[in-house]
């Protein structure tokens, strides 16, 4: 089988949760006997760190237009040059150019969240939102299969966009459970670090808007001191409300227990998985998987969650106590309570590493998405 893959970025050169989708699906559905080519936006690098088996179609910085432009330019060469069985894509931006060029060849749709329900939630306008919705529209109407991350987000396809249940397939989102396998101690973590060690670490990962319910998680940790007065807690990440997060932080007086990180780069991220108690994701809305549940697990530490999205459909097979009542202060604080207390029942390391291999490494999930490819072809005969 031999699959165009259409997406945004080349995780090596931009993070984010689509990118590691795409990076995971470039590199380990050949090991299931599914051969890839793919294009996205970047620099000429990505071709040799793609071991030539991604192109860049335009770079990074370019106008939506000429994006667009040089898109449908690049697929109609690409598809001219070799035959494919199937066209996977993992965003509707990048779709829309190349849709009337595709001929007969099955689409298959890797639905990373809905785009435009997405942007109102982080404060996008109503023109900007109803453009983007349009768009989703017009490429699902076109895609023959849908891999979604979550019931939660086959649901959300459902409703939002009139999708038939029958067209959408559930397929988690993976990870190399090997790179997150750091084999330290929490104590060694720190140390390598330069973390305190006598102090309760809780390290969340998120991108820094408004709908992560990262403000909620700072009120909170001004409740948790009450009873935990050397608790810390660890914030990476960069956004837009990088700047509200920090005056809450000094509001609040909490300059000693909250640190904003910023950015840490992907290669760090396990290390600071590891150094941790626990961690925790306090999504608020549209959490369609939360593969940082699955990274933190897979470093050996428990990771509390709110019951939002996907993220209950990860944690409840294992440990129901990891999540969490709600995503309010006062139901988010209780939970960290607990947790640093003794109070809810917090899984072993090994516990956690063992789960997440089982049910969520790569090698396990690539199967999954060949699978799915394959019926959408089938179907499509």
């Amino acid at each position: 089988m031999k699959t165009l893959q259409l997406g945004t970025s080349w995780f090596l050169e931009e993070a984010g949760g689509l990118a590691r989708v795409y990076y995971g699906c470039i590199n380990y559905l050949p090991l299931v006997g599914v051969e890839v080519s793919g294009l996205v936006a970047g620099s000429d690098r990505v071709k040799q760190s793609s071991a030539g088996k991604v192109e860049t179609f335009a770079s990074a910085d370019s106008s939506t237009w000429q994006r667009s432009l040089s898109l449908r330019k690049a697929v109609n060469r690409t598809l001219a040059s070799s035959h494919y069985d199937l066209v996977a894509t993992h965003f509707a931006l990048y779709s829309l150019p190349a849709l009337d060029i595709l001929g007969d060849l099955p689409l298959v749709m890797h639905f990373h969240g809905p785009w435009a329900l997405e942007s109102k939630a982080e404060g996008g306008g109503r023109l900007s939102t109803c453009v983007k919705l349009a768009i989703e529209k017009l490429v699902y109407k076109r895609a023959n299969g849908f891999i979604v991350l979550s019931e939660a987000f086959r649901q959300v396809l459902h409703k939002t966009y009139n999708v038939p249940l029958e067209k959408i397939f559930i397929v988690s989102g993976g990870i190399d459970t090997k790179e997150f396998d750091v084999n330290l101690s929490i104590s060694q973590a720190r140390e390598k670090l330069g973390l305190p060690q006598d102090r309760q670490i809780i390290l969340c990962v998120r991108r820094l808007v408004q709908r992560m319910g990262l403000e909620n998680l700072i009120s909170a940790i001004a409740l948790v001191k009450r009873q935990h007065p050397d608790v810390l807690l660890l914030i990476a990440g960069k956004g837009a409300i990088a700047g509200a997060l920090r005056s809450q932080i000094q509001e609040l007086q909490l300059e000693n227990h909250v640190q904003l990180l910023g950015f840490v780069p992907d290669h760090d991220l396990p290390m600071a998985y590891r150094a941790a108690e626990l961690s925790i994701v306090p999504t608020i809305s549209l959490e369609g998987f939360g593969l940082i549940v699955i990274e933190s697990l897979a470093a050996g530490t428990p990771v509390l969650g709110t019951p939002i999205g996907g993220i209950p459909e990860i944690l409840q097979p294992f440990e129901s106590d990891l999540i969490l009542e709600g995503s309010t202060t006062e139901q988010v604080a209780k939970g960290l309570i607990e947790a640093l207390s003794g109070q809810r029942k917090m899984p072993t390391s090994e516990a956690c590493q063992t789960y997440v291999r089982q049910n969520y490494d790569w090698n396990v999930i690539a199967r999954q998405i060949k699978s799915v490819y394959q019926e959408v072809i089938q179907n499509h005969k």
